[in-house]
């Protein structure tokens, strides 16, 4: 055997027990990949649920303006049935009864479009708060990776564990978006 072929066979070993000392870094990156992935999903879908809660509740604040409107132009009409001179005095108090009913019946579905709107502004400011910490967590767990893979570039465990410590920051930033009520 030649001195060059010796060395050639020792390169190889010292390269192929660098290559398994990074295997785990090498499967650590695999794995914070697909979590940065899974996270940016969840984090976009609940963006997108935030915005439908806040269109619905726009909708609703809409229709519990519109029966707002219309129950005062109701009271301003019985207001002028009253001080108006009619000739008909029985069929302005038909029509003015009329009135009072439907003021009751919306007097209480405006309470209740009030409280539904509430109810989805609610769901909004949740939903705003899941996705912030789906953000936060997509950006430790990017951060995670990237220092992760100086590992491979430096052979220092160092950068492997400082990114383990990101990641670790990014899980619980992504479950803690699941804890939220």
């Amino acid at each position: 055997m030649e001195a060059n072929e010796a060395q050639e066979l020792q390169e190889q070993a010292e390269h192929g027990a660098s290559e398994s000392t990074l295997r785990p870094v090498a499967f650590t990156m695999s794995v914070l990949a697909v979590l940065v992935a899974v996270t940016t999903v969840l984090g976009h879908r609940t963006h997108t649920q935030a915005i439908l809660f806040q269109n619905q509740a726009t909708d609703q604040w809409n229709e519990y303006q519109a029966h707002k409107i219309r129950s005062y132009d109701t009271s301003l009409i019985e207001d002028l049935l009253q001080v108006t001179a009619i000739s008909d005095k029985a069929a302005a108090a038909k029509i003015a009864s009329g009135y009072v009913e439907h003021e009751k019946k919306w007097a209480g579905e405006v309470e209740q479009q009030q409280k539904q709107a509430e109810a989805l502004e609610t769901k909004v400011e949740q939903a705003e708060a899941r996705a912030d910490r789906f953000d936060l967590a997509e950006a430790m767990l990017e951060i995670g990776l990237v220092i992760t893979s100086v590992t491979l570039l430096t052979r220092s465990r160092i950068y492997w564990y400082l990114g383990l410590a990101f990641s670790v920051l990014g899980v619980a930033s992504a479950a803690s978006a699941f804890l939220l009520k």
